[in-house]
């Protein structure tokens, strides 16, 4: 496909700018503002919130169901085994190097010049929007979370992360409790107070030893780890409270809500959710989106990570260019022939639902 190879090289032209702007959380504004001028350069009007920018197809139709693109212009910090500079984009063997390359560069270029293949389409069945948003990395609430009110109601959406182009059709959602065991201080040295460690051990030992009954057919079971623990002032004080964290992995098989029901239900200490914003998301395997990504040979899974999918209520597909490993890693790097192929398979997928075939 002629036009594929156009659409890579602007998306590598368009990943390379990126990918020499730091972008860290929260600081966004100079990326969002080189993706507003590449589509101001192809007059494509586009709407800005914070750092956060959307567009529309041409002939956006509001009888029509919408279809949300998503990916996220925010990086970590690189870490300290970097060897090579994570602000120039180096291309070697085959190879774009640079910081946000990968996580998630590859996929929102990808999706953007995706978007732009079909912006002047008059024949589509669902409309297009694309949204190019901030602070994915840290969970911010500055970054999609502002953008989906402004948008018309979603029918699906695909949140590029980078999956090798195969179907993550659910996502594991994440829930940090606090949760505090409360006893009586006393002296160490005799008979007194009621010991909050001791509480809490009972409570960490039924927590490491539960298991939810439903298990996810594509997420698996209900994964809960005890990761923080504190208490205690000095030795010869028996403490009278023992805090203790616990990093929960949902399913879609539980809303947040019944999961914390439950353990609050079976534990003594109090139970404190830090958000329940980062739910957990799935859509079906019979959706025309994932059965157009069968049929070209791709697999589904579950991904165990996060992403931005979370704070969508609509049927969302993760999907992208380039490898999970090498996210958040030294040296980060996506193979240019894995765009081209990320953008022809956007292209056929889309093409599929929404083209006048759809």
């Amino acid at each position: 496909m002629e036009n594929v190879k156009i659409l890579s090289y602007e998306a590598i032209e368009l990943l390379k700018k990126l990918v020499e702007t730091p972008s860290f959380s929260k600081e966004e504004d100079t990326t969002a503002r080189i993706i507003s001028d590449f589509f101001e350069g192809k007059n494509i009007p586009l709407q800005r919130k914070k750092n956060n920018i959307w567009a529309y197809n041409l002939h956006f139709d509001a009888s029509k169901p919408t279809v949300l693109l998503n990916s996220h212009h925010d990086t970590v910090k690189p870490n300290k085994s970097w060897t090579l500079d994570p602000f120039k984009a180096l291309i070697e063997d085959g190879k774009l190097y640079g910081l946000g390359s990968n996580d998630a560069g590859g996929c929102l270029v990808s999706l953007i010049v995706t978007f732009c293949h079909f912006y002047e389409r008059d024949d589509l069945s669902y409309n297009l929007v694309i949204a190019a948003t901030a602070e994915e990395e840290i969970s911010g609430k500055e970054g999609l979370e502002i953008v989906v009110p402004e948008l018309p109601e979603i029918s699906f959406a695909i949140v590029g992360e980078p999956t090798e182009m195969h179907l993550a059709v659910a996502e594991k959602g994440l829930l940090v409790l606090d949760c505090a065991a409360k006893g009586k201080s006393g002296h160490a040295a005799r008979e007194e107070g009621d010991n909050a460690i001791y509480k809490a051990l009972k409570d960490i030992n039924w927590i490491s030893s539960y298991q939810f009954p439903k298990v996810s057919p594509t997420l698996g079971p209900v994964k809960m780890s005890v990761t923080i623990i504190n208490s205690g002032t000095q030795h010869n004080v028996v403490p009278d409270l023992c805090t203790f964290t616990i990093d929960v992995r949902a399913t879609d098989q539980y809303t947040l809500e019944e999961i914390i029901e439950e353990i609050q239900a079976n534990i003594q200490s109090e139970v404190t959710a830090r958000s329940i914003r980062l739910r957990p998301s799935s859509i079906p395997m019979e959706h025309p989106i994932v059965q157009a990504g069968l049929k070209l040979g791709r697999n589904a899974y579950g991904s165990p990570t996060t992403s931005d999918q979370a704070l969508l209520d609509c049927h969302s597909l993760k999907m992208g260019p380039g490898h999970s490993g090498r996210s958040h890693s030294a040296d980060e790097f996506i193979y240019l022939e894995e765009i081209e192929k990320g953008i022809a398979q956007y292209i056929l997928m889309l093409e599929d639902v929404i083209g006048n075939k759809g």
